[in-house]
């Protein structure tokens, strides 16, 4: 089982809101997905923001959150405004 820090975007502070929602592990988090992750946490913390989610995915897909493509941005984006 590995860490949830030893994936990319996931800091000490997104590791610990990850945990609350019982996400523990780096395969926790690719099982259930970054959008269902981003679901999870912002039903804990409205605060959670559009750019966790990119983090999120970033994390799930291997690549830096600012590297995402724009058709994935665009679809993510539509998840972050369903929910607020």
């Amino acid at each position: 089982m590995s860490e949830l820090t030893s994936l990319r975007n996931i800091g000490k502070e997104l590791d610990r809101k990850l945990k609350a929602v019982e996400i523990t592990t780096a395969e926790d988090l690719r099982k259930v997905g970054s959008e269902e992750a981003f679901v999870r946490l912002k039903l804990r913390d409205p605060q959670v923001c559009l750019v966790h989610l990119y983090a999120l995915e970033g994390a799930v897909s291997d690549r830096e959150y600012n590297e995402l493509p724009e058709d994935v941005k665009l679809r993510l984006k539509g998840v972050s405004d369903r929910l607020k």
